[in-house]
């Protein structure tokens, strides 16, 4: 008999061992990770079994996970049944049962890893997808019943673990609304234990510790969204806060409006791990707004098969500006008939760039061009280890924007040589 005081929002966490996948997000100070390492160590006395537990990096498991694991085994007065060794770092019990611990940036130890039915991976977005899914190969027992727990603070939407299991625009996947989970609370759907947790959740917590995390609503907002709220989105600096998302038609009835309008293409090239990026957009010089209306978005395309997929603009014979990186491949696509010329680059033209696009007062993009919504919507600038942002470097390589880099080359706000007039925009 192990009697052990609990937060009541994880009491049917604890217990329930019917699915494969079980996902926490939570703020800071939830007990999440706690409610987490308890569920392990009680399951692990029952039934005999390995489990695994995983952080990106090795060297932080000793301070976190396997110093909690420790902890709640003598706060259960049961330190002199499992037993700790710190190198290698394991965990062992009574019955046979036994924890090892991993860290995804020394992938080649996985590969000795055998009958691990229970995977726990900490702190999961920051480990790489292509991990996760390293993972979920090496999750494997000939008969018993297999779980993976994933624990995480809220973070981006274009992370994976969001887009694994909530929502990925770029795949047209749609699994669950983080809203409702919000709401709910506790959810189950497609094999996956869905649990939220916030601050309050915790009866563990001093009341000094959430009025502390009360108090970043007054100066920081999103982290005030991600520590007290628990709640995925924007981590970081936006590089486009005017960007917004508007109904396809309402965008081709604002364009048709334009009085003395600017069409524009620009195209990004990529293959294997980059993308094909290709966007239309119209400029309102007068009122300095960017409309995106259409997107073209796919990697591993070779040359001629793009051109084929593609077709279109040889015969609207539409200006695509390009990657002049790539000398090669625009002289393959103009001998095809491609109306291309490569935009121009020079050092520092990245951040001169984005400070372009930043001086639009809007950009409306319509709500077909998912990939760019995906990229841009929530793009944040990278930061050094200072904390500091590093304006030309992002959060995540943006196709799209880049696409739109090129496509406004020779572009300038006080410039109007271009101005076209009405614009028939093709679809």
């Amino acid at each position: 008999m192990i009697e052990k005081e609990v937060n009541p929002h994880f009491e049917d966490f604890l217990f329930n061992w019917e699915y494969k996948f079980y996902f926490l997000v939570g703020g800071y100070g939830s007990s999440k990770s706690y409610h987490v390492a308890l569920k392990l160590i009680l399951k692990l006395l029952s039934e005999k079994r390995t489990a695994l537990v995983v952080r990106e990096v090795y060297d932080t498991i000793r301070d976190s996970c396997f110093s909690l694991l420790e902890e709640i085994v003598t706060e259960m007065e049961l330190d002199d049944r499992i037993k700790f060794t710190s190198s290698p770092m394991q965990v062992k019990f009574p019955n046979g049962s036994k924890i090892i611990f991993k860290g995804m940036d020394k992938p080649a130890k996985l590969k000795s890893i055998n009958n691990v039915s229970i995977v726990w991976i900490e702190e999961c977005s920051e480990v790489k997808y292509e991990g996760f899914k390293e993972l979920l190969g090496r999750l494997r027992h000939p008969s018993l019943s297999l779980h993976m727990l994933l624990s995480t603070n809220p973070v981006s939407k274009s992370n994976w673990s969001f887009k694994h299991f909530f929502n990925d625009m770029k795949k047209n996947v749609f699994i669950l609304d983080d809203q409702e989970l919000y709401k709910n609370r506790t959810i189950v759907k497609n094999n996956t234990y869905y649990h939220h947790s916030t601050a309050d959740d915790n009866l563990f917590l001093p009341k000094s510790y959430i009025e502390q995390l009360e108090e970043l609503k007054t100066y920081d907002v999103d982290l005030y969204r991600i520590a007290r709220k628990g709640q995925f989105g924007i981590n970081g600096v936006r590089v486009l806060p005017q960007f917004e998302v508007r109904p396809h038609h309402e965008v081709l009835e604002a364009i048709q409006k334009i009085k003395n309008s600017i069409m524009r293409v620009g195209m990004d090239f990529g293959f294997e791990t980059s993308y094909n990026a290709i966007v239309r957009m119209v400029v309102d010089h007068e009122e300095k707004i960017l409309y995106i209306y259409w997107e073209y978005y796919k990697n591993q395309m070779t040359d001629d098969k793009t051109a084929v997929e593609i077709a279109e603009f040889k015969n609207t014979q539409e200006l695509i500006y390009s990657d002049s990186a790539e000398p090669k491949t625009i002289k393959y696509y103009k001998q095809q008939g491609f109306n291309m010329k490569g935009a121009k680059k020079f050092p520092g033209s990245r951040l001169q760039n984005t400070k372009k696009v930043k001086r639009f007062k809007k950009i409306i993009c319509s709500e077909n061009c998912v990939n760019t919504i995906e990229e841009l919507k929530e793009l944040t600038y990278a930061t050094n280890k200072d904390g500091e942002i590093i304006e030309d470097e992002f959060n995540i390589d943006p196709h799209t924007f880049s696409a739109i880099w090129y496509g406004l080359d020779g572009y300038e706000v006080s410039n109007i040589k271009n101005a076209i007039g009405p614009v028939n925009v093709r679809m």
